[in-house]
């Protein structure tokens, strides 16, 4: 397809949009492209990384590669995600940590929207589909409820965390940053890209880059042959995630580091009305609905002819 300038610098903004989501833990950047309309896209050219692909490139020159390689729209996508990613996410620690129930709120809306907008793209429904929905949900919802792992900073157990964490993070409804929490390395990322650790973001970034090129396989050969079941499975574990994003939240178990510093293990879902603290519901409510409308404008920017 052919696109202009302009066009690319709206796929950066959603690459930002991605990034973004997938610095919180508890939401997928893959729900934002698949809202905004570039998910199919994003998993096609990436599963074009192949042998193949550098035929192209010794024999037909750099152009043609670029050209099968789908170079523009990644580059602008994952620019995009690259620097929201590395920003947002100490900005997200932070609100994560002063005001928790008021970003969860936000993004709590944001995925209820999300619900519906992927399984409206469900063309038909039979006891197949329906089969697949509940069995996303009650997957997601299990990895809701996983308690989470010590820290680990080991470079093998930190490839194998980008390896994995990086499927979760394209996939809508699952979220890449609360896998690398419960793997107990969410901490070794963030603490290396603050202190510009380059040997292990790079063991990291390689262990995503192999998980990456081998689960989008899957995904493409799974919108191809089931393209309705993989949907209501996406959509499955969109509202099974939704246990993670509740903003009032109950901790059951903590863990003490050796600085005596305080992180919930687990934690449950309650009432904002049985929450033991400020439940901030006004405001909760507002920020529910502007995450939930921010959907909206994302489906539509989505949904216009890039």
């Amino acid at each position: 397809m052919q696109r202009r300038l302009i066009d690319y610098f709206i796929i950066s903004l959603k690459g930002l949009a991605m990034g973004a989501a997938d610095a919180v833990p508890g939401v997928s950047g893959g729900t934002i492209a698949f809202i905004s309309g570039i998910y199919e896209e994003l998993i096609s050219s990436i599963s074009n990384i192949n042998i193949s692909l550098f035929k192209t490139l010794f024999s037909k020159g750099i152009y043609a590669f670029w050209k099968q390689l789908n170079g523009n729209f990644l580059l602008a996508l994952t620019t995009g995600i690259i620097i929201s990613f590395v920003s947002f996410m100490k900005l997200a620690k932070y609100l994560l940590e002063n005001h928790p129930i008021l970003i969860w709120s936000f993004f709590f809306g944001l995925i209820v929207a999300s619900i519906y907008f992927v399984g409206k793209q469900i063309s038909k429904w039979n006891i197949t589909v329906i089969i697949a929905l509940i069995i996303g949900t009650g997957i997601a919802f299990y990895i809701t409820r996983l308690p989470v792992l010590a820290n680990n900073e080991s470079s093998l157990f930190l490839f194998f965390a980008g390896s994995i964490a990086i499927c979760a993070m394209i996939l809508p409804g699952i979220s890449g940053s609360f896998i690398l929490i419960i793997l107990g390395a969410y901490k070794a990322l963030s603490d290396a890209i603050h202190d510009i650790d380059i040997k292990k973001v790079f063991i990291f970034t390689s262990g995503a880059l192999v998980g990456l090129l081998s689960f989008s396989h899957i995904l493409k050969w799974l919108f191809k042959h089931y393209h309705n079941i993989t949907l209501a499975l996406l959509t499955g574990f969109i509202f099974g995630s939704l246990n993670k994003v509740w903003p009032w939240k109950k901790t059951l178990t903590w863990h003490t580091n050796s600085k005596g510093i305080k992180t919930p293990v687990l934690q449950e879902s309650v009432s904002p009305f049985s929450f033991d603290g400020e439940s901030q519901l006004a405001f909760a409510v507002i920020l529910m609905i502007i995450g939930f409308l921010t959907i909206f404008i994302l489906e539509k920017v989505g949904s216009k002819k890039q």
